[in-house]
């Protein structure tokens, strides 16, 4: 869902929000905005794209889709302004390459199965996120997508089948190791 569809959705874009917050600020003590239950940055604007997996409104997980040619005020998109110095907490040196500003490359960002999600679900919704990820990606025109992804990515994109390499180094936010990686959208079948 992006701006000019929200109204189509309810209060869907509201309980993702809410679910981010409670994924990323109360669960993992990230240092974000929020306000009134909900969790929100600068690249949380028309450009971008909202992915939200859910079950009769209840959020199951979900991610945000960003052009890397997107550009609002200063910011445009997190692994560029992290290596452009504007972001505090991503090191400058997050990628090996220069940050793509390219048609043909999304980010992803704030990529969260919801903490409620029983252990026995986890993996069919992880499915279902990445399978999104490719259609909305394709969508979009592109076929790659470049994200920050946790420590263990390659586990588990392993067992998706899914094609992808690392551009960065591994480094820690707030406790947790990462590392950007770059999928190839356009190999993957779901």
């Amino acid at each position: 869902m992006g701006y000019t569809n929200v109204g189509q959705f309810g209060d869907l874009l509201v309980n993702f929000l809410r679910a981010r917050k409670r994924t990323f600020i109360d669960r993992l003590h990230w240092d974000l905005p929020h306000t009134e239950g909900m969790e929100f940055d600068q690249y949380d604007t028309p450009q971008c794209r909202w992915v939200a997996v859910h079950e009769y409104g209840e959020i199951l997980g979900g991610f945000r889709l960003l052009p890397t040619t997107a550009k609002c005020g200063i910011y445009t998109y997190m692994l560029r302004d992290a290596q452009r110095g504007l972001l505090d907490s991503i090191p400058q040196d997050c990628l090996f390459i220069d940050a793509p500003v390219e048609a043909r490359i999304v980010e992803a960002s704030r990529l969260f199965i919801a903490e409620d999600v029983p252990a026995s679900r986890r993996m069919q919704v992880q499915s279902v996120i990445m399978g999104q990820m490719v259609s909305c990606t394709r969508q979009m025109g592109a076929t790659h997508v470049i994200g920050i992804v946790p420590e263990v990515w390659s586990r588990w994109l392993r067992r998706m089948d899914l094609d992808a390499v690392p551009v960065g180094r591994k480094f820690a936010i707030d406790g947790t190791t990462s590392q950007a990686a770059l999928f190839n959208a356009a190999k993957f079948s779901n």
